[in-house]
């Protein structure tokens, strides 16, 4: 019975980490031209560390939201991660203040934004190529930038 109850305790904890609810977050290009997503939060220690790790497809407008407690310089990695990946760092503002583009799957390289940053928005790569995105673009929802 012991062996059943972990059982199911570990398979609801691993659908509720893959299964988290998602929020509506818009970036705005400097022409103005408006691309929604909706993205899970990666808000806690847990959440941040596991990001996107394990996750084999990514809907074109999704993506995960790394939220920081403060502004500093951000590094990320790729580490179990099999998908490539766009990561936008985000300042307080909800301006974009660096971009590196098609992260490879599973490196453990550090990917350090070149400024200090609040957020990082993770998207597929070619999401950025795709969209035209680019530094100083906005980014607002889920809390950033007021929204």
């Amino acid at each position: 019975m012991r062996v059943l109850i972990v059982a199911l305790s570990l398979l609801v904890w691993t659908g509720a980490a893959v299964a988290q609810q998602r929020v509506p977050l818009t970036v705005e290009t400097a022409a103005g031209v408006r691309h929604p997503f909706q993205v899970e939060i990666a808000a806690t220690d847990p959440e941040r560390n596991q990001g996107l790790m394990f996750r084999r497809e990514l809907a074109p407008d999704h993506g995960m939201l790394f939220v920081f407690a403060r502004t500093t310089r951000i590094a990320m990695w790729m580490k179990n991660t099999p998908l490539p990946l766009d990561m936008l760092f985000i300042a307080d503002d909800g301006r974009i203040v660096d971009i590196h583009e098609r992260a490879v799957p599973f490196s453990l390289d550090t990917i350090a934004a070149k400024r200090r940053a609040r957020y990082v928005l993770e998207v597929n790569g070619g999401t950025v190529d795709r969209l035209g995105l680019a530094v100083g673009d906005r980014v607002s929802g889920a809390g950033i930038g007021g929204g």
